[in-house]
């Protein structure tokens, strides 16, 4: 398959010196999967390893994710941190051109995306062999880069977008998978702190039947256990206990760096394209004139699907609720017919004095840090959790698929910064799932924002971990001091190979 490189002259990291000698910069290949809520803290963690002088990271993408991205490579190579581009074809799977991510192939041709994941494993092995960097990070389903990497004589680190909690959880049911099938309500086993039980309907798909990540599910485990270490946007304040089993268990060795979206150079337009300037532009100046606090922020990520019947009585709920709204639903191009044609006539003329709707991309990690935002309604993905967490934003969780449930008994049960939305009927299969009524979204989104009401503890917990976040990631922070000693060892790594091919 063929490659073609695409560095800016700004992306490339100068050489450093040494006794008046030129040395190579250590560089290192990120390939993230074709999901924006994977490539997007990637991309952040590329940036961080900019900053450090001798490191030359650089991003292996294909051509319409990478137009996601340039926006905050720009900016990082701006501010001194350049990451370099590498692009491949997307594989051929039936998909449309341009349509190579999750969050914009349609919910029924999403196992394409999955089959291009298969298909890039020799892209991957031939880029390695062909530009042999000193390490690679790739995201956890490429578990084939872990051989290939041991293969070159450089160290393979997993990225997980996801945190330990969630992790431990799939770990652990995964091993019982053939026991789940029999209950409603499965106890999670082996799991430390307090008990977690999940209903069955809100177990990931993989848990519950064959699929793709069923499938790879062990190959992906044996990989990350005997690659060089794992790497995970999470910071050790938020799930403490459940960081110090999955250093026990999970890894040979494990870096919690997060939230990585706090050192982001991405801006308004981050993950979403040059094009997504102006409607996040729209957004912060639509803000700018609101109370502080006042609005609720509603957003289910780039990877939500829901039906013209739900739409409807979501809109419905905002606008009984009362309170001011952001609202970022999916642009018509990304929507299938029924989620286009949802909104009740009248309705965006009366809520216009209140409301905001933006079809397409929002710049959540902007929005959650502007200070009119009270509160999230959110569908609890894990870069969502992060980045409210970071904000000091309390959370009404929707959870919709993959480990969104699992999410939310992190932050509603463990760490108390959220409140469910509907205590009803939920799941992560379409044909299971409950219309939420209006009234019981205007009655959760009412009772969570007004002083005094729900989401009081909520907020007191929210702005708690904020501060925790901040004090990871700053100087002498956990986050900081793990991502510095993962960066540290990788550089030890080519000074011991270096020793190793010198003549006694």
């Amino acid at each position: 398959m063929a490659t073609s490189s695409s560095y800016s002259a700004a992306a490339a990291v100068a050489e450093w010196s040494e006794e008046g000698g030129r040395k190579k910069p250590f560089r290192v290949f990120f390939i993230p999967l074709f999901a924006s809520g994977h490539m997007i803290p990637m991309v952040d963690l590329a940036c961080l390893f900019a900053a450090r002088p001798g490191v030359e990271p650089t991003l292996v993408l294909t051509p319409a994710n990478a137009a996601l991205v340039r926006p905050t490579l720009n900016r990082s190579a701006t501010a001194g941190r350049p990451v370099g581009l590498l692009l491949f074809p997307f594989p051929s799977v039936g998909l449309p051109d341009g349509v190579e991510n999750l969050a914009t192939a349609p919910a029924s041709e999403s196992w394409r995306v999955y089959k291009a994941v298969d298909l890039a494993q020799t892209a991957h092995d031939e880029i390695l062999r062909r530009h042999r960097p000193d390490a690679v990070v790739a995201d956890i389903p490429y578990w084939w880069t872990t051989a290939i990497a041991a293969d070159l004589g450089i160290p393979r680190i997993t990225f997980h977008a996801v945190g330990v909690f969630p992790q431990l959880v799939m770990n652990n049911l995964f091993r019982f998978r053939s026991e789940i099938q029999d209950r409603q309500v499965v106890a999670v086993p082996d799991l430390p702190g307090r008990p977690i039980e999940i209903p069955r309907a809100e177990l990931p798909e993989f848990l519950l039947e064959q699929n793709h990540m069923s499938d790879t599910w062990d190959r992906m485990k044996e990989a990350q256990l005997t690659c060089h270490s794992v790497v995970v946007n999470t910071f050790y304040g938020f799930e403490p206990e459940y960081c110090d089993d999955y250093r026990r268990v999970d890894a040979r060795q494990a870096w919690f760096v997060g939230p990585v979206a706090l050192a982001s150079c991405g801006g308004v337009e981050r993950g979403g394209g040059t094009a997504a300037k102006d409607d996040g532009d729209r957004c912060m100046a639509w803000l700018d004139m609101r109370e502080e606090g006042s609005v609720l922020f509603v957003c289910f990520g780039s990877w939500c699907h829901f039906t013209a019947a739900q739409l409807r009585e979501m809109a419905a709920g905002l606008e009984a609720s009362g309170q001011p709204f952001l609202w970022a639903v999916r642009k018509d191009g990304d929507a299938s017919e029924e989620e286009s044609n949802w909104m009740p006539e009248g309705w965006e003329d009366r809520v216009a004095g209140r409301g905001l709707v933006v079809r397409g991309w929002a710049p959540q990690v902007a929005i959650l840090g502007h200070r009119a935002v009270g509160a999230f309604l959110s569908h609890c993905g894990w870069n969502s959790v992060l980045e409210a967490v970071t904000a000091g934003k309390p959370m009404l969780t929707w959870p919709l698929v993959f480990e969104q449930f699992i999410n939310e008994r992190l932050v509603v049960e463990v760490a108390g910064a959220e409140k469910r939305v509907w205590e009803g009927q939920r799941s992560v299969a379409e044909h299971e799932k409950t219309v939420v009524p209006g009234e019981a979204i205007a009655r959760a989104v009412s009772g969570f924002m007004k002083a005094g009401g729900d989401g009081e503890t909520a907020r007191k917990k929210a702005m708690e971990l904020s501060v925790v976040a901040r004090a990871a990631v700053a100087k002498g922070g956990p986050s900081r001091q793990d991502l510095d000693s993962l960066i540290d060892e990788l550089l030890a790594t080519r000074v011991g190979a270096t020793m190793q091919d010198s003549p006694m």
